[in-house]
């Protein structure tokens, strides 16, 4: 009788087992993760995304602002210290910094009131809701730094009286100091210098004007 040669069933090496029951768990997990991230809603505050999208609009709008707009003409508007520019939508009234400062001050001079008065008028019959923004300007002379800082006290002065001496609402109001950085004249001249340094009250139309 012919001698069987049976060899022993080996077994599968453990590493083996381990790595297979491992990758069914891997896949067990992403497949739980799928789909709790089907599950998961995305809420927004319809608030938020209210007051984001009128902000953005808003300053959109502002975008449309041409300062080298052609002069118009208010009845309202009799002083001839105070430049108006803009549209049917938005208005510039420009002042010399002399008419509203001392030199190298932010303090409103005793004579500025009549000129801002007069400004306040106009925006209140055109524009009547709608924002404001006031824009110090500057000369190049001095740093830049100070420029800014003295055009931003300035600005601040303006939105001061306003909030205090009209019914204009404080929120409506923002103040923009430019400095130096937008020339309307050569600064290599007193002439230019002058009509350099100034401050721009823009009114632009309200809701309840449209």
């Amino acid at each position: 009788m012919a001698d069987l040669d049976v060899q022993p069933k080996k077994n599968k090496p453990g590493w083996l087992w381990i790595l297979l029951v491992a990758l069914a768990i891997a896949i067990l997990f992403f497949l739980m993760r799928g789909c709790n991230d089907d599950d998961r809603v995305e809420t927004t505050d319809p608030a938020t995304t209210d007051t984001t999208a009128a902000a953005t609009t808003r300053d959109r709008d502002w975008n449309t602002v041409n300062f080298n707009a052609p002069r118009a003409t208010y009845s309202e508007i009799s002083d001839r210290d105070i430049e108006v520019r803009g549209n049917e939508d938005y208005a510039i009234y420009s002042l010399d910094e002399t008419i509203l400062f001392d030199v190298d001050q932010s303090n409103l001079r005793s004579g500025a009131e009549a000129k801002l008065k007069q400004i306040t008028a106009s925006v209140g019959q055109r524009f009547s809701g709608g924002d404001i923004r006031v824009y110090g300007h500057t000369d190049t002379q001095g740093s830049a730094g100070y420029n800014k800082e003295l055009a931003e006290q300035r600005a601040e002065s303006v939105k001061s009286w306003l909030t205090q001496n009209t019914d204009i609402d404080d929120d409506k109001i923002s103040v923009h100091p430019v400095g130096e950085s937008q020339p309307v004249a050569s600064n290599e001249t007193a002439e230019g210098r002058q009509q350099n340094r100034r401050v721009e009250i823009v009114a632009r139309r309200g809701a309840n004007n449209e």
